[in-house]
């Protein structure tokens, strides 16, 4: 790994104006969501889900380091030399407007790195999102857990602050986020709204937890599920009486939650089954796609797993893999899968056939879906 402390004492500076808020302003400008920076190649940005270089030479390690380095804390700092990455956030004046980027600093051999999100300065409402109505209904719960899948650049993080900000909207209740690093900024309206970064206010997740039970929350947002103890914390306080929300890696809702048992040894699996099968009250997973609807860029395509008494048994019985017949055939009660999400966006006119035939999970069904063709399903109990 490189020397961090020698290349900070080397390059950084106390300034409010930094070298790579040039990069930050040119991401924003060309309406970019992602800005990719790598030694010896130009900075890129990611337009319409392509990455595309900027005109500019290339950037050399020393460039890379003094830009990097002076946008960061002593504390992340630290951790980028202990551990080869960081994540924070960043902030940048465009044009008078404050804009925030979700910043994730990296080595790779050798080299420093960075990938920055642009965070969009608005939360937008949920009927602004083309999501289906079962989203609003899992909003309404007092408790248990609601996830939201996806790989990264799937809009979970987006998807989650509108959700958050209908119940802002609609309830008076107190929304407490741990977040690391905080991203969208809420405003209060009915509810009381408290952000809480790890690092900036409080030492770590474990600690901001023991706090959380403390500080009477009635939803809370716990950002990425992305070890054991953010999970058993998170479940935990959902089953103490929270509306919990989080997010997670996974590809549809069925496979998440061998996602979530991958975080524990074998041993815990039929434990972790209970606690998910009483306390998750849903899982939505999403993908952007590339949209034909004028002046809008990407719509979700949407799969919404309800934990009803089917699903409930199926993850008890160990049986997940029948879990997306369960899906399709709980319409009714507003689930849906990745294939009747693709057919009303076509029927919709939101995407073009091709975009969803690149994308379908099973393009035969895509095509009996789109033709009116319903396909019965066996027994799944």
């Amino acid at each position: 790994m490189s020397d961090i402390a020698a290349l900070t004492e080397r390059y950084v500076k106390k300034k409010k104006e930094y070298e790579i808020d040039k990069l930050f302003r040119a991401l924003v400008k060309l309406q970019g969501s992602d800005l990719h920076l790598k030694v010896d190649k130009p900075p890129l940005v990611r337009i319409k889900g392509e990455l595309q270089a900027l005109n500019r030479a290339a950037i050399d390690d020393e460039e890379m380091a003094r830009n990097i380095l002076a946008i960061m804390d002593e504390r992340n700092r630290k951790i980028l030399n202990d551990t080869g990455g960081a994540d924070f956030a960043h902030t940048c004046d465009v044009d008078g407007v404050t804009w925030r980027f979700r910043v994730n600093v990296l080595q790779q051999m050798g080299h420093l790195g960075l990938v920055a999100r642009r965070i969009n300065n608005y939360i937008p409402p949920l009927e602004g999102l083309h999501i289906p109505p079962s989203l609003y209904s899992l909003c309404k719960y007092s408790q248990g857990m609601i996830l939201l899948a996806g790989v990264t650049g799937s809009g979970k993080s987006t998807t989650i602050a509108s959700m958050l900000n209908w119940v802002n909207a609609n309830y008076k209740k107190h929304i407490l986020t741990l977040e690391d690093p905080i991203e969208f900024l809420f405003t209060d309206d009915k509810c009381l709204i408290n952000q809480r970064e790890i690092g900036q206010d409080v030492i770590d997740f474990s600690i901001g937890m023991k706090h959380a039970v403390r500080e009477d929350p009635d939803v809370m947002l716990v950002g990425e599920m992305r070890d054991r103890e953010t999970f058993e914390t998170a479940i935990h306080a959902a089953e103490t009486g929270h509306l919990v929300f989080g997010t997670i890696h996974a590809s549809s809702a069925a496979s998440t939650i061998g996602r979530i048992l991958d975080l524990f040894p074998a041993s815990m699996h039929k434990a972790i089954r209970s606690s998910i099968a009483f306390n998750m009250k849903g899982i939505v997973a999403q993908k952007l796609l590339p949209s034909c609807m004028p002046g809008v860029s990407r719509v979700p395509t949407v799969e919404v797993m309800i934990f009803n008494a089917t699903v409930r048994k199926l993850i008890l019985e160990e049986k997940d893999e029948k879990l997306s017949d369960a899906i399709r055939i709980g319409e009714l009660e507003g689930m849906q899968d990745f294939t009747k999400s693709l057919k009303d966006l076509v029927q919709a006119k939101k995407i073009d056939r091709a975009t969803a035939f690149e994308v379908a999970p099973n393009v035969e069904a895509l095509k009996m879906a789109l033709k009116g063709i319903e396909v019965k399903e066996p027994g799944i109990l």
